[in-house]
């Protein structure tokens, strides 16, 4: 499974990132993260506001920092 954050790198990206992994964790999957900073890379997903995550190529959250609880949940679906 691959997991994509778009951001400039920003805290809240990392923080998103952070969540990220620990939603993995918790439900033991194995999981390659990708941090996505080129804004037209961003642009060209449609990511209009970051932090964004994306679950296998499909953004599923954008313009807020998920929480692990909430990153978990979409991970399980």
């Amino acid at each position: 499974m691959k997991l994509s954050i778009y951001g400039k790198g920003c805290k809240k990206c990392e923080q998103l990132t952070a969540n990220a992994q620990q939603a993995a964790e918790t439900l033991g999957l194995t999981v390659e993260i990708e941090k996505v900073t080129d804004m037209n890379a961003i642009i060209d997903k449609g990511v209009m506001r970051t932090p964004a995550l994306g679950i296998d190529g499909e953004v599923v959250i954008e313009g807020k920092v998920a929480s692990a609880e909430e990153i978990q949940a979409l991970l399980e679906s």
